[in-house]
């Protein structure tokens, strides 16, 4: 970040600012690292670096699943925009827990949609090739 140099009686220190957050000073003087607690109210000296991005766990399953209030359907939606690629199933097919439903492509990579129970695909939202917002209907199944 900031480089400076310090000639205190006769000594001379290279002291290099790594970061600054919050209260926390890290520096590097003449090859040894130190955190450096200033006072409350203190000016930052270094410019505040780019947000870091916080995001929550990824579920394995890339497709939501929302059970209607009697516990029979199932609704399976988009976690993140995507495309379609491969469907492969038909309204009307049974299908059990764990079967492949359809191939969607999010962030350049291929996703597997399982059924997340037994029951009987009642409607399908989307073709292939389409592309989804988040959140947009699948499958229900009941």
């Amino acid at each position: 970040m900031k480089k400076y140099s310090f000639n205190i009686n006769g000594n001379k220190y290279n002291v290099e600012i790594l970061k600054h957050e919050d209260d926390i000073i890290t520096l590097d003087v003449n090859g040894t690292t130190y955190n450096v607690k200033t006072e409350k109210g203190a000016p930052n000296i270094v410019p505040p670096k780019t947000p870091t991005l916080v995001r929550s766990s990824a579920s394995t399953n890339m497709a939501t699943v929302s059970g209607s209030p009697s516990g029979t359907a199932q609704f399976i939606k988009a976690p993140l925009p995507g495309n379609i690629l491969n469907i492969l199933v038909r309204e009307g097919d049974s299908v059990t827990k764990g079967q492949k439903l359809l191939v969607y492509e999010a962030m350049k990579m291929e996703n597997d949609v399982l059924a997340e129970g037994n029951g009987t695909v009642t409607k399908i939202h989307v073709k292939v090739g389409d592309s989804v917002l988040q959140g947009a209907m699948l499958i229900e199944i009941k």
